[in-house]
């Protein structure tokens, strides 16, 4: 009641100062982070935005009221109240056939969930990091969540940091004798024996198969870092011991290699693992490395240009100031794209080194994104750094790209021309 009162008043305050609200998203905007928690806001508060794909950068217009334009001084970002003679000129702009744009009209706020442990692990993550900045609300979710069943509450789900292989993030060779390390273990440990589960494998498997079927119905999953490559990895190992005696107190199966069924991933295929526990990588997927020849001088992604009218959910996913994206590395980097599957669109990749960095598919009703590496304002984040001060790059085009996720759900849905 209290968010209809709130949106009423929107409307209400329209005066004739002017008739739209547009939030520039180009070199012009001051803060595009905080802009995205603007449009957030707003839907919200129960008014329509506009998303204008490809104009100034991807920007947002709205029906103007002084809530908005309170909001977005308070927040510090770049607006200009514009008259129904303007509004009218870019939209004669956008809907031109030789140009490619679009506008999409955002509908209803995302219910979010993060899934992240409550208990202190020495890194940080990308996704809420940026939601707090932003302004976007979200609520925290862990293992026992997704296995009653709570996914189903929620429109939009993020995955970061996560080993869904149960074998602890592969951190065993380094960190064993450390206190976070042992914690993490005795922890995972219990709640597995909690929910009935002999090993943390098998519980984390179950939780991945919660968050396949969450997909499945008809939900949007993000995921980074090596919540991307372990969750394929778990579901391809359905049934087949994949962890070494240090993780789970046996051997893994000596043909789990040839037991994986590829069929059961969303993004990835053909793909060896690794059994090594002395190793940081769970297999080949990922191209972190000895073998891989870039580094912070060179170590960047394009972004492709989609068909705004055409395809406009990988230009919804794509939209930035910026189409040359800073590389960042991570546990999981970037994906050898070679072993990407042929329906998968990749958004983003260095193509001299066989990386796509930036995915996108369909699984059963819904849709999901991967993306790289762990932050994209710290180039190599180790264990026990100090978080991304986000005040210090509020014009992140890595990290827009996060943003373009969280949105994306709330876009009035369109049947694809292709």
């Amino acid at each position: 009641m209290k968010r209809i009162l709130i949106g009423l008043l929107l409307l209400l305050s329209a005066v004739s100062k002017g008739a739209s609200i547009l939030i520039p998203m180009d070199e012009a905007q001051k803060n595009h982070l905080k802009a995205y928690g603007i449009a957030f806001w707003t839907l919200q508060n129960g008014l329509e935005t506009d998303w204008l794909l490809n104009y100034r950068g991807g920007s947002f217009m709205t029906k103007y009221a002084q809530a908005i334009e309170n909001e977005c001084k308070i927040r510090g970002v770049s607006y200009t109240v514009i008259t129904d003679v303007q509004v009218n000129g870019i939209l004669n702009e956008i809907v031109d056939p030789q140009v490619n744009m679009d506008l999409v009209k955002l509908e209803k706020a995302p219910k979010i969930a993060v899934y992240s442990p409550k208990n202190k692990l020495p890194w940080d993550d990308a996704v809420t990091l940026v939601l707090n900045y932003a302004e976007i609300p979200y609520d925290l979710i862990y293992d026992d969540d997704v296995l009653k069943g709570d996914l189903s509450k929620y429109d939009w789900l993020h995955l970061h940091h996560e080993d869904f292989t149960g074998q602890y993030g592969r951190f065993w060779s380094v960190y064993r004798n450390v206190a976070w390390y042992i914690e993490d273990v005795r922890i995972q440990e219990a709640a597995a024996k909690k929910n009935g589960f002999k090993k943390v494998s098998e519980m984390k498997l179950a939780v991945a198969k919660g968050i396949r079927d969450f997909c499945s119905n008809g939900g949007f999953l993000f995921a980074m870092c090596s919540g991307t490559d372990s969750f394929d990895i778990a579901l391809a190992a359905d049934g087949v011991d994949i962890c070494e005696s240090m993780f789970d107190g046996d051997g893994a199966d000596p043909n789990a290699q040839s037991k994986l069924d590829y069929g059961k991933t969303f993004a990835f295929k053909d793909f060896k693992l690794n059994f090594d526990p002395y190793e940081y990588e769970f297999s080949n997927i990922d191209v972190t490395g000895r073998t891989r020849t870039l580094d912070q001088s060179n170590d960047f992604f394009t972004l492709f240009d989609f068909s705004a009218k055409w395809d406009a959910v990988p230009t919804m996913l794509t939209q930035n100031h910026d189409k040359v994206i800073k590389g960042f590395m991570g546990q999981t980097t970037a994906f050898r794209k070679s072993l990407v599957k042929p329906d998968v669109l990749v958004m983003g990749e260095n193509k001299a080194a066989g990386e796509a960095r930036y995915i996108h598919g369909e699984y059963g009703k819904g849709q999901f994104t991967f993306y790289g590496g762990h932050d994209p304002e710290d180039y190599q984040h180790m264990v026990n750094d100090p978080p991304t001060d986000l005040n210090l790059h509020p014009n992140s085009p890595g990290y827009r790209l996060i943003l373009n996720n969280v949105l994306f759900p709330a876009a009035k849905k369109k049947k694809q021309k292709t």
